[in-house]
């Protein structure tokens, strides 16, 4: 049994450690050093106490990314509270059920969220703090009231000398303790709140900064983009550069290709963490149009230039993420084979990791030099993963793993518990893979996606859409099971289409088109019978995978 610290040691010594340099920037806005943020949790430390909240209550937290999100996160765990983030972008109803659901005392509220939450909708909860200037919005206990109203004269008399690096002691976690539920859905009959122990946490940041910090300078910058209420984002954006000593940079805006693109360019950071969609959507709108022309693929047909030419564009490609990052590590979904071969053929640094909420979510990575295409890495330090299959090497089955980063279990769920780890303390993914003899893993599909063919064949849905989405005019797809026959429901890219003046009747042409070249690749048993066109984009979960079952 490996010896694991207290993981809140880490945002005590990061902290003493860089006292006086800058932690966390809103983009184009304010900073904080690190002392303000550690002045800052003291102050959450102060109205807590006074509300009378205990080791173990529930704080929830629901807004964009932002330094005082970070900052109340920070001061939920060091007073030895459990978090419980929510995402920014479920609606009130959603909040409501998981404040309830959760039981959580406070919350902790953005300024995007306010107007969509209800107070008497939460009747448990003692007090609702905004966010932005951490005030008051709503108090039920006088005491928490009271508190805030002197909040400077409270600090005050608790520091008289000032507030120092040595004033700091917070609380020591054990590596089982709970510190965090994650709801992986806003919806009651879907809702699986995932407890996570301090370890599991704990397990994702000793990792990353073995094998990722250690080829990042000493005052790394990083931009935070993912949600930093789902695991991948807070895991990877924001625990492990904190812990670090680095400087990060929320981007508070909605995150559109554009707005991520300039932030890029403007921060520089020196790694690159995203999920699939941002990086197809940049280098699909950016890049492409200015290499995929005539000269340029002649040029990469002549033995004596390609390797400058293939250069040059790896530096056009590099330039697009701010020209510094070690590397590009993707996350949350599987990369189009097309963007995944076109960045390996250049030999930019790209490399794909992969995880789930349970796991706080690291289950596998290679570092893009030992990254082999099409896979997503190889179990990380202090987990076991094995593929239940008689043959993983050549029959794919379901990835399970053990260690110190598997969840709890889910909270007042013991049912989903018991079918998700096993007596042997696996936890069942519910993702189907191969894996080679060196222990890389190669994800085919999600067990619950798998269809049926006519003669009993699996179909892996991914698969065709991978395909499908390279190519002409189609953004986005997906493949769904209607009787005995395979649709393929496309979003068009209605942009291109109005450049280029195509009417509907012209897009029906392309898309039946493409059906036609996509069938003559696919075996007779997962051949698309059909085609339909989508308006609007499909609605999309925080890691921007497709929301399937709602175009089952």
């Amino acid at each position: 049994m490996i010896d694991i610290p207290s993981f809140n040691g880490y945002f005590e010594q990061t902290i003493k450690d860089n006292w006086l340099l800058d932690a966390l920037t809103d983009y184009h806005s304010t900073t904080l050093q690190y002392h303000d943020v550690a002045r800052k949790v003291e102050k959450i430390h102060i109205m807590m106490e006074a509300a009378g909240v205990k080791k173990g209550d529930r704080i929830a937290l629901c807004g964009r990314n932002s330094a005082h999100w970070a900052v109340a996160f920070v001061a939920t765990l060091t007073y030895g509270a459990v978090v419980v983030p929510i995402l920014h972008e479920f609606n009130g109803e959603q909040i409501h059920n998981i404040v309830n659901h959760s039981e959580s005392r406070l919350l902790f509220v953005g300024d995007y969220v306010v107007n969509s939450i209800k107070a008497e909708e939460m009747p448990h909860l003692e007090g609702i703090f905004n966010l932005p200037d951490f005030s008051l919005h709503t108090s039920r206990n006088e005491r928490l009231t009271d508190a805030r109203e002197r909040l400077n004269e409270l600090f005050g008399a608790k520091y008289p000398n000032a507030f120092r690096r040595d004033d700091i002691h917070w609380h020591q976690d054990q590596p089982d303790e709970l510190c965090m539920i994650n709801y992986t859905s806003g919806t009651t009959g879907f809702s699986k709140g995932v407890m996570l122990p301090y370890r599991a946490l704990w397990g994702n940041v000793d990792f990353c900064q073995k094998r990722l910090g250690v080829h990042m300078p000493r005052f790394s910058r990083t931009l935070s983009i993912l949600p930093m209420a789902h695991m991948y984002g807070l895991a990877m954006e924001f625990l492990f550069p904190f812990c670090s000593g680095y400087h990060l940079y929320f981007l508070t805006r909605l995150p559109s290709p554009a707005v991520i693109a300039k932030a890029f360019k403007e921060v520089c950071p020196d790694v690159v963490i995203a999920v699939p969609l941002i990086i197809e959507k940049i280098i699909r709108k950016r890049v492409f149009p200015k290499i995929q022309n005539n000269g340029i693929k002649l040029l990469l047909q002549m033995p004596v230039v390609r390797d400058k030419v293939r250069e040059r564009i790896c530096r056009e490609v590099y330039t697009a993420f701010g020209g510094r990052a070690y590397e590009v590590i993707v996350g949350g979904a599987p990369l189009s084979q097309e963007i995944e071969k076109f960045l390996k053929d250049i030999n930019f640094p790209i490399t794909v990791g992969y995880g789930t909420t349970e796991c706080a979510p690291l289950i596998s990575y290679s570092d893009y030099k030992d990254f082999v295409p099409s896979s997503c890495g190889t179990a990380v330090s202090n987990m076991e993963v094995k593929i239940l299959s008689p043959n993983p090497q050549t029959t794919e089955g379901e990835i399970v793993c053990r260690g110190t980063h598997v969840m709890l279990g889910y909270y007042k769920n013991e049912e989903a518990t018991r079918q998700a780890i096993d007596a042997e303390g696996w936890y069942h993914t519910g993702d189907l893979a191969t894996m080679s003899a060196d222990g890389h893993i190669f994800i085919r599909g999600r067990l619950k996606n798998m269809l049926l063919g006519a003669n009993g064949q699996n179909v892996y849905p991914e698969e065709i859409e991978d395909k499908l989405n390279s190519m002409a005019m189609v953004s986005e797809s997906l493949v769904v099971q209607r009787g005995d026959k395979l649709v393929a429901l496309i979003h068009p890219d209605l942009d291109e289409a109005k450049s280029m003046g195509f009417s509907h009747d012209d897009l029906l042409s392309i898309m039946e088109q493409n059906r036609q070249e996509l069938n003559a690749q696919l075996p007779v048993y997962s051949k698309i019978q059909q085609v339909e066109l989508e308006e609007e984009e499909f609605q999309k979960t925080p890691k921007k995978s497709i929301k399937r079952y709602l175009y089952k």
